[in-house]
């Protein structure tokens, strides 16, 4: 019981620091871009808004309940204050998330971990759910063209799954067929590909576009270190009080 607290609470505190820390970060970096680009989303769609129809109904024939829904459909949070709200609770329950795994791996240990061994845990974790996915799916800004979600949810797990297994045998078996193994296995989904995006026309600068890939690797960089490291040191106190 002592251990599932250990766990518990750690990921907890980590969770809420990291997911904190990275929201000021993201107010910084990536969401000034992510709100250049809505403006560009919003121009592209503004004609087809209010282009007239010929199949278009009176307004007292509208299905009011079909109306309800597809206001609810398109609902989002209000700028400012809603939306930064929004952001940082799923920041950190986010991070709290993936601590609850680092966490649980340094129970496993069954050893102390210093903060330098959590570091490194991080830096793969950002390998594993950024770097690897990221050379085929990028992020994206809204109003880009983008491939099918199904596909892109299908592949970006499964190079995140093949990724944490080639790397874990790289580290953890000190064999050659283990090391041949592992490579393989994170090559394979680059070899399989990512899903395309359809051929279509973007109003986003390509400049902007490159921006915020390079804005939101960096901030997922600085979650994952920020989370590993606080994570070892949260565990490693709790545990010993």
């Amino acid at each position: 019981m002592s251990v599932f607290r250990s766990i518990v609470f750690s990921a907890a505190l980590a969770g809420v620091i990291t997911g904190a820390a990275i929201t000021g970060a993201q107010m910084v970096g990536t969401i000034p871009l992510i709100q250049k680009s809505e403006v560009y989303e919003r121009k592209a769609e503004a004609p087809a808004a209010v282009a007239p129809t010929a199949a278009a109904q009176p307004a007292h024939t509208h299905d009011h309940g079909a109306a309800a829904h597809s206001h609810e459909a398109e609902w989002e949070p209000a700028e400012g204050l809603q939306r930064n709200a929004f952001t940082t609770g799923a920041n950190i329950l986010t991070a709290i998330g993936f601590a609850l795994l680092l966490a649980g791996v340094f129970a496993l240990r069954g050893r102390t971990v210093s903060w330098r061994e959590g570091l490194f845990w991080g830096l793969g974790g950002f390998v594993i759910f950024t770097a690897a996915p990221g050379l085929g799916l990028p992020p994206e800004l809204p109003g880009m063209p983008v491939a099918d979600l199904a596909l892109r949810q299908t592949w970006w797990i499964g190079t995140a799954c093949a990724t944490a297994a080639g790397l874990g045998l790289l580290v953890f078996r000190k064999a050659s067929w283990a090391a041949i193994l592992g490579l393989g296995l994170i090559v394979l989904p680059h070899l399989i590909g990512a899903p395309q995006a359809p051929a279509g026309h973007t109003d986003v600068p390509e400049a902007l576009s490159h921006s915020f890939v390079v804005a939101a690797t960096l901030t997922s960089l600085l979650f994952w270190a920020l989370l590993g490291v606080l994570t070892s040191v949260a565990f490693q106190r709790i545990s010993r009080a």
